[in-house]
């Protein structure tokens, strides 16, 4: 058969086949692709697996013993828009449970940082630190619903003291301080982190050497708005009341310059910087606070998603300041809303990978869709000596306890 005639024939076996007279199927896209082509997609069904072939290392324990420094084992019960009120306490699971899993995954030590304040302080340290003293490590919070009543300055470091006698080894402070605190506690003019009422919080702390983990921000797109250009757009769309954009708040940069007056201030005073300063996107400026201030630590808790997308700068940072970096996760037991903060052993098992293996591209999160941006991780493979620092000999230094 010549060319023109071997044409015509499969143009006139091609309208044969579409006549429907010959079966199709082996030639033809199948009706699914048919179906999905151009058709739109929900940005929330979008869950892609990955093509790379690359080494994945499973890390059921740390090599060497973990102290968390920050984890949320308790909650004041009652809040009024964003502010803890009273003393009451909630809990989130029994020591028995949290054992269990400390020992499988090598966590020799948990901090409870939200131990509350007086009798539900007292309470969380009975039902944890006290029968376990060496796994467990309590911090105190203040009495934000009365920072409105005269004398609360010396209220609040006499209360410091009080919190260090019934057995408390340091201050959280949430982003109550900045964002939620107002002057007439949930309502007026937001109270600034360095607000001199304060100060003598901060020195009492410094003079018992309890250590204070602060939390005064949060993501910079946190404080952008919620659109099409906000790379966790699909996190603040699910969570709007996480947007701290507009109305009466202070912007990011704000937030960190306040927060840098208090440590000027109080050198005498060791502040746990939570979240890698709360900036772990602008490594270079949370080095230079470092430098700055000496007094400043950094922990990871729920920031390994910013991490380990720039491993190369994040390594280096590592590198840089290993004596002042502490292992933390923000892990809350039972949680579900936010899946990179979930006590289990898959979200251990992610931070200890991305510290210890040089593995390429994973989740930084045990979620099917990544909660905090569409992107995966890099691990950073740590050699044994920072490790060591990173995971106990830092905090343990800080907290004085014995590993």
């Amino acid at each position: 058969m010549n060319r023109m005639g071997r044409r015509r024939w499969l143009e006139s076996m091609g309208m044969f086949f579409a006549a429907g007279r010959l079966p199709t199927t082996s030639i033809t896209p199948s009706s699914v692709e048919l179906e999905s082509a151009g058709k739109p997609l929900q940005l929330a069904d979008f869950q892609p697996r990955s093509m790379l072939h690359v080494p994945e290392t499973k890390v059921p324990r740390s090599r060497y013993p973990v102290i968390d420094i920050h984890t949320h084992l308790s909650v004041t019960a009652k809040t009024d828009n964003g502010v803890g009120i009273g003393e009451a306490m909630k809990y989130f699971a029994t020591v028995e449970t949290l054992l269990t899993l400390m020992d499988r995954k090598n966590i020799q030590v948990m901090v409870n940082l939200t131990g509350g304040a007086g009798k539900g302080l007292e309470e969380a340290i009975r039902k944890f630190q006290q029968p376990y003293p060496e796994r467990f490590v309590t911090f105190a919070e203040p009495w934000w619903d009365r920072t409105n009543q005269r004398g609360y300055s010396q209220f609040q470091a006499d209360e410091i003291v009080r919190s260090r006698q019934a057995g408390a080894r340091g201050l959280k402070i949430l982003k109550t301080l900045g964002l939620y605190l107002r002057e007439g506690i949930s309502k007026g003019p937001l109270v600034k982190i360095d607000d001199p009422r304060f100060d003598a919080m901060w020195e009492t702390c410094g003079s018992l050497g309890m250590p204070v983990a602060i939390h005064v921000s949060d993501p910079e797109a946190f404080f952008l708005p919620t659109d099409r250009f906000n790379e966790r757009f699909e996190e603040l769309n699910n969570h709007p009341d996480w947007s701290f954009y507009g109305r009466d708040f202070p912007s990011n940069a704000q937030l960190l310059e306040a927060r840098n007056h208090v440590l000027a201030r109080h050198p005498r005073t060791q502040f746990i910087v939570l979240h890698v300063g709360n900036n772990a996107e602008n490594l270079p400026f949370v080095g230079e606070c470092m430098d700055r201030f000496p007094n400043m630590h950094v922990e990871l808790g729920a920031r390994i998603g910013e991490l380990g997308r720039q491993p190369r700068m994040a390594r280096k940072f590592f590198e840089r300041y290993q004596d002042r970096i502490l292992f933390g996760t923000d892990a809350v037991p039972y949680g579900t809303d936010t899946p990179q903060q979930v006590f289990n052993d898959e979200l251990y098992e992610i931070y200890y990978r991305f510290l210890e293996t040089e593995d390429e591209y994973f989740d930084y999160a045990p979620a099917p869709v990544p909660p905090q941006g569409r992107w995966r991780i890099y691990g950073l493979g740590l050699p044994d000596g920072i490790l060591k620092k990173v995971y106990y000999e830092n905090a343990a230094q800080l907290l004085r306890v014995k590993i």
